[in-house]
């Protein structure tokens, strides 16, 4: 990538610094709507058993709880210190799993499962046990060697102990928060956590046996510097994380709470974030990391380095994973389940959730059916997020079109990029430049059918 800490580079980029998705789903949760309901996912669910091969699973299990906020979340977590909320949300996860289980054929094993939130380890141990063994009593796990089961974990509320309680429970991949070691950025995030316990944990982990970690560093953040930032890198580069997500805060206090407690003249400019960016970039891969699509790094022999060579990769609401080809249940308040071209989307709030439950029904508020259309244009945006380049001919041959006539306008619009040299465009597809990663987002709404006219209540694109 070349330097972009350069005032020239910077003007290059700031007419793209706009708002716009992630794209851990085509079309974004936005645009998921009621008109998809529990039913409807019932019958996707039932009728993709009736595939001539069913696709394996995979769970993604929300926790919301947190005991203290960080300021720069955007996550949907609840504060509390109250066990009996988390008590009575286990309970609600064991109905809801049993649930779901009565649509899935019980020959379709499990692959992947992730713990988020919040925090997980809120649930408490005896918690975390009980549901993992709801899910393995209502499902078929895959066997051991084709697991990738994970967990995100908050270092300041976790030690020796729950490593190994968690690895006995059959989770072998974790994951850490660490967003930056800086004093002064943790004091006005409200994160303060010691560097020296955090790193400890990520050597325990690996001693304890887990087989893949990862940690989570922030760009963006209030206060921070190269200097501090760049002590941060060597710290966790010295100790090898098998990945590292590099995520770029988004500042959207006006519907995020928590935000409202950051200053927006404590944040780095277009330029200042430009040069964390390129920081980070420079020393992961001088370190011998693998880029990987927007936002994260890996070690060469990490399964999701494989996966990028192999054209496997994926991209989902957990962000990056190596499990392309499996359907998704979504467990617990706010979570997202994909079926083949359907995504589900449970009640976004507690009330609505263990209302729904208590009445012996599946959460599922709102969703979205993909018609071809949108079918097409999500392996677009996918295929770009997760290779940096889209080719024309698999694409014209799946879906029986001429891409140049299809997509005329589109690729009008891309000229732009390729103009200011980040995007280079010729007759058998387009790729993204080295230099134009961070405006990889971009380049994807170019092909988003939903963004023209509609609100756009996504963080800024870099």
């Amino acid at each position: 990538m070349q330097t972009l800490n350069r005032p020239a580079d910077t003007e290059r980029y700031r007419p793209y610094q706009v708002s716009g998705p992630r794209y851990t789903s085509y079309p974004s949760a936005n645009h998921f709507h009621n008109g998809f309901g529990a039913t409807d996912w019932r019958e996707a669910a039932l009728a993709s058993n009736e595939e001539p091969i069913p696709a394996p699973l995979s769970v993604y299990v929300h926790v919301p709880f947190c005991s203290s906020p960080c300021f720069f979340c955007a996550c949907n977590r609840i504060i509390t210190r109250d066990p009996a909320m988390s008590d009575h949300y286990r309970v609600q996860l064991r109905r809801e799993i049993a649930l779901q289980a009565q649509l899935f054929d019980h020959d379709r094993r499990v692959k992947q499962i992730h713990f988020g939130g919040g925090t997980p380890t809120q649930l408490g141990c005896a918690g975390m046990a009980e549901v993992m063994h709801e899910l393995e009593e209502h499902f078929q796990f895959a066997k051991a060697s084709e697991r990738e089961f994970g967990i995100e974990v908050d270092p300041r509320q976790t030690d020796k102990d729950m490593l190994e309680f968690l690895y006995g429970i059959g989770f072998n991949r974790i994951s850490l928060g660490i967003q930056d070691f800086d004093p002064i950025v943790q004091q006005a995030v409200n994160r303060v956590q010691s560097e020296q316990a955090t790193l400890e944990l990520l050597d325990g982990a690996r001693e304890t046996g887990f087989t893949a970690i990862n940690v989570d560093l922030i760009c963006g953040l209030p206060h921070q510097t190269i200097e501090g930032f760049g002590r941060t890198l060597e710290r966790v580069i010295k100790h090898r994380p098998d990945r590292i997500a590099m995520y770029s805060y988004a500042h959207m206090p006006e519907m995020f709470k928590a935000q409202r407690q950051i200053k927006s003249e404590t944040l780095p400019d277009l330029e200042g974030k430009l040069a964390l960016l390129h920081l980070a970039d420079e020393r992961l891969l001088e370190a011998g990391y693998i880029m990987i699509g927007l936002d994260h790094y890996a070690l060469p022999d990490d399964p999701l380095a494989a996966a990028l060579r192999e054209g496997t990769l994926q991209r989902n609401f957990q962000g990056y994973s190596t499990h392309a080809n499996s359907d998704l249940i979504g467990l617990g308040v706010s979570a997202i389940g994909t079926i083949g071209d359907c995504y589900a989307q449970n009640s976004r709030n507690l009330v609505g959730y263990n209302a729904a439950l208590d009445a012996g029904c599946l959460p599922v508020v709102r969703g979205f059916r993909l018609s071809a259309d949108d079918r097409l244009r999500k392996e677009i945006i996918h295929t770009l997020m997760c290779t940096n380049e889209v080719r024309y001919e698999p694409l014209e041959a799946r879906y029986g079109m001429e891409f140049s006539n299809y997509f005329a306008d589109e690729l009008e619009r891309l000229q732009q990029l390729e103009q200011d040299g980040l995007v280079e465009i010729s007759g058998q597809g387009f790729r993204l430049l080295p230099q134009g990663r961070p405006v990889m987002r971009v380049a994807a709404m170019v092909f988003d059918a939903y963004l023209a006219g509609a609100p756009n209540p996504h963080s800024s694109t870099i």
